[in-house]
């Protein structure tokens, strides 16, 4: 049975994102290693993997790259080849808009996206179609990890009015921040360190203020967009808040939100 291709992207936690309405005629994915290589000084071990001489030590590979090229349909060319949806797929991201829109709209999005300084999400989706019309469940080809945009060039089309030419070029974005170290007493009596498991990464972007409303605290927002209570005082010294002013902010008040 026939092959199913589609490309999706999306940015702040699929809040926004859209698919592909034309596949690239190919995806150029680039995935290396990056191990270093060292000289032994002396006799080796007798053996030719024990040898002296250069070594190979294998490091954790580099990041991902992703380009490709394709265009952007002008809605009124109309062509037959553009991308249909497919409803096993967007059952699960409801989110991702299925439709086309007009060409400067893609291209506004990710000349939008790309001044946030905040990763995109890439989904490189395979799906079989089956002899009941359906699509086949996830495919060991797929593709699915957070990304930031590198490179997008792009130009309009002299032969097709309206339609708009580009190149995009991704890397695999990890999500990274420091982690906790606590004190904590073993079984033994002994004193260790133990080190905290990292906060699930986020892709939603940070806002720059929060509008109190009714049962709302410093605590609360700090928790809210923070992931814990610790930055409830530094919200209030943020905005110039007094310790008596706490308790008596005012729905509507718009609190100005500390970078994380």
């Amino acid at each position: 049975m026939e092959d199913h291709y589609f490309i999706y992207l999306s940015f702040n936690n699929q809040a926004e994102g859209w698919r592909l309405p034309v596949n690239p005629d190919s995806i150029e994915i680039s995935e290396e290693g990056q191990g270093k290589t060292y000289n032994i000084v002396g006799k080796g071990g007798g053996t030719e993997e024990t040898r002296a001489g250069e070594i190979n030590v294998i490091q954790s590979p580099r990041l991902k790259t992703v380009s490709f090229s394709s265009f952007f349909p002008s809605k009124s060319h109309n062509y037959p080849f553009i991308v249909q949806g497919i409803r096993e797929f967007n059952e699960n991201y409801r989110q991702l808009s299925d439709g086309i829109y007009e060409p400067m709209k893609y291209v506004k999005d990710i000349r939008k996206w790309m001044e946030t300084k905040h990763p995109i999400r890439f989904m490189y989706i395979v799906r079989r179609g089956r002899e009941d019309g359906k699509l086949d469940n996830a495919s060991d080809r797929d593709l699915n990890f957070p990304a930031s945009i590198e490179k997008f060039e792009w130009k309009e089309v002299a032969g097709s009015p309206g339609d708009i030419e580009y190149t995009l070029s991704l890397k695999e974005y990890v999500f990274y921040s420091a982690r906790n170290v606590q004190p904590v007493v073993n079984a033994k009596g002994e004193t260790v360190l133990v080190q905290q498991q990292p906060a699930r990464p986020d892709e939603g972007v940070m806002p720059e203020t929060h509008t109190f409303q009714d049962g709302d605290s410093l605590t609360k927002i700090s928790t809210k967009y923070y992931g814990d209570s610790a930055r409830a005082r530094e919200i209030q010294e943020f905005n110039g808040i007094s310790d008596s002013e706490v308790e008596g902010i005012q729905n509507g008040a718009v609190l100005k939100l500390p970078p994380k």
